[in-house]
């Protein structure tokens, strides 16, 4: 608070000292980091005062009384000066604390297009969730070219079946080997409602005598080898259990 008072009315604690500050880093040593855009003249021991003047309104905020950047402006600040790993190990740290937006770091991407740290900023979000720049045709596309390339038998995608009276749409359906594969996105699935929808989404189908499992976006664009002897080993255990499963059935 004092370096933030040091630098003038409109400072705030930024880079690596608003990552503590916010709980994404451990204790920081050296020169305390501060934003102070209309600050002249010699700045004092002890303190980095940044003069940037991009520093909007919306990217400020107060925590524990102290005026300091939000955190997704404290990540492309980390961007502009860190190495990858370490802008990495932050937005890890901010998703397992929930208080990484990535609707407000996309936005802060969009608005601050070409300054310092934004390329990388992407990069590192684009890495942790590629459905945020492809749409679910997309993958949906890919996963078809998976199973060509790989030799797999071609799903059913977003064929409405009725399950428990309720008409549902699975991602991609073996109708033969009884197996349903779902592709699962933070974008869309990492929230409380989600994870209840989806949890009772899956028990109405496996009370329906569907085997279901999981894939991850990433999986598909990014490790589709692994992804195939995956869902090739799924559909061989789906198809034994059924074949088992008939063979009891009969008198």
């Amino acid at each position: 608070m004092a370096a933030v008072l040091a630098c003038g009315p409109e400072a705030v604690l930024s880079h690596r000292s608003a990552a503590e500050l916010w709980g994404l880093t451990s204790a920081v040593e050296g020169p305390i980091d501060v934003i102070a855009p209309r600050r002249r003249g010699r700045t004092p021991q002890g303190i980095s005062a940044h003069r940037d003047g991009t520093l909007s309104s919306g990217e400020q905020t107060v925590l524990r009384d102290i005026p300091c950047v939000t955190v997704a402006r404290c990540l492309l600040d980390i961007a502009a000066i860190g190495p990858k790993w370490e802008l990495r190990r932050v937005v890890s740290e901010a998703e397992v604390l929930r208080i990484l937006n990535h609707q407000a770091v996309r936005g802060l991407i969009r608005r601050h297009r070409g300054c310092r740290g934004v390329a990388r900023l992407r990069l590192v979000m684009d890495e942790i969730r590629p459905e945020t720049k492809r749409s679910r045709s997309e993958m949906e596309r890919e996963f078809l070219r998976i199973c060509e390339k790989f030799g797999l038998p071609v799903p059913e995608v977003n064929v409405p079946i009725r399950v428990d009276g309720k008409k549902q749409k699975p991602d991609f359906l073996w109708r033969d080997a009884g197996l349903i594969l779902e592709a699962d996105s933070r974008t869309f699935h990492d929230t409380d409602s989600a994870f209840q929808v989806d949890r009772k989404r899956e028990q109405r189908f496996q009370l329906a005598g569907w085997e279901v499992s999981h894939c991850t976006w990433e999986q598909i664009f990014k490790d589709a080898g692994a992804l195939a002897r995956i869902v090739r080993r799924l559909l061989t255990q789906a198809e034994q259990r059924r074949r088992w499963a008939d063979m009891s059935s009969m008198p």
